[in-house]
């Protein structure tokens, strides 16, 4: 597996995020990829996705989005919105020197994509959004609000598994076996200096979305600015927050959008999937 460095770029508000940095294998020079995660998530969303895309030669970036994983958490709650997420993104971009990259966004990552896209168009070169769109769902965005910054802490990993099937099960519904769970929470949770077991972000994450200010309030002109590149959208075949009739007006906007729907998987697909894998694969071969 592809060995990634830590590094830190540090907010004019003091606030650091923290990234992985893995280096393109081989020779030649692909277009970088950045991974953005999702609300509740980090780095380790894409620990199987980013060595892989490394691999065939793309130097990669993963990001803890501030207030998640080792990246440091905001003292003002309502910091905690995509368009101030998006200025990190701009920063670590800077400091690594990237003038140009292909954005990979799953659910608020992919928010985050359509967002920069407006302030920096010719910074993303292409993109693949997972399992977003310019409208949440209201189905979905209710089980989100019911559940972030609420459970635990736990005493043990398997108890922490079981919260994790509890909250992402409707999603994975053939994933049955006890290693997926155990694997996925500790992907998303992390063990205290007291030995406890939390969720990997700061609870005051959950402010904003609460407040129905997960995102601005009309998504369509930021996606518009997105349509303009190569777009990859890959959708969960159950998911709950985007519907069809929003895929079909991006497609609509966005003719020339190609789309992958990963069957038997809700909100948000992991992107190992087979399906997923070679779609991104092939989207990178031909647009990196």
């Amino acid at each position: 597996m592809t060995e990634y460095s830590e590094h830190y770029y540090t907010a004019e508000d003091g606030v650091r995020t923290y990234y992985r940095r893995y280096p393109g294998q081989g020779s030649g020079s692909p277009t970088p990829v950045i991974c953005l995660h999702g609300l509740t998530r980090n780095s380790k969303d894409f620990e199987d996705v980013a060595p892989r895309i490394a691999a065939a030669g793309h130097d990669v970036i993963a990001i803890d989005v501030r207030g998640r994983g080792k990246s440091g958490y905001d003292p003002e709650p309502g910091n905690y919105t995509p368009a101030v997420y998006v200025q990190d993104v701009i920063g670590v971009l800077d400091k690594a020197g990237w003038r140009e990259a292909i954005f990979i966004g799953t659910s608020m990552g992919g928010l985050m994509t359509m967002i920069h896209a407006a302030l920096q168009p010719d910074r993303i070169k292409a993109a693949v959004i997972n399992d977003i769109g310019p409208v949440i769902d209201p189905k979905g965005l209710s089980r989100i609000q019911g559940y972030v910054g609420g459970a635990g802490p736990f005493q043990t990993w398997d108890e922490a598994a079981e919260a994790v099937r509890t909250i992402n099960g409707v999603a994975f519904p053939n994933e049955t076996g006890q290693a997926f769970w155990t694997a996925f929470a500790k992907r998303v949770c992390r063990e205290t200096a007291g030995g406890e077991i939390v969720f990997d972000y700061d609870k005051n994450i959950s402010k904003p979305v609460q407040d129905g200010n997960a995102a601005p309030p009309d998504m369509w002109p930021y996606f518009d600015a997105l349509s303009a590149k190569p777009l990859l959208l890959i959708r969960g075949a159950l998911t709950d927050l985007l519907s069809e009739e929003t895929v079909q007006e991006m497609a609509r906007r966005r003719q020339h959008m190609e789309r992958v729907d990963i069957a038997n998987v809700g909100h948000a697909p992991l992107l190992t999937e087979p399906r997923a894998r070679e779609a991104i694969d092939a989207f990178l071969a031909e647009h990196g």
